[in-house]
């Protein structure tokens, strides 16, 4: 389960296997950098196209046309709709 970041706190610690430091190690010295540079870059690049990933929706050109449909034409509310709706705080 993933932990809550901590603000004041700009380190991390990692434990690696030999073959995992040494493999970092070299990626390093060919990107001209050193371990810390190469993996914070790396990490945050790889987070941000899964944060990416996730945060978009490709539709078929059907799906896309369906979705249009129901903005321009959504279907009527059915009961639990409208008990949600009148549960609502009324606006002054």
């Amino acid at each position: 389960m993933p932990r809550a970041a901590i603000s004041d706190n700009s380190r991390m610690s990692l434990r690696l296997k030999p073959v995992d430091k040494a493999v970092i190690m070299r990626g390093s010295a060919l990107a001209h950098t050193d371990m810390t540079d190469f993996v914070v870059r790396t990490a945050v690049q790889a987070a941000q196209e899964l944060i990416a990933q996730s945060e978009q929706h490709k539709f078929s050109g059907r799906d896309s046309m369906m979705v249009l449909d129901l903005l321009e034409n959504p279907p009527p509310a059915n009961a639990r709709m409208i008990a949600a709706i009148n549960a609502l705080p009324k606006l002054p």
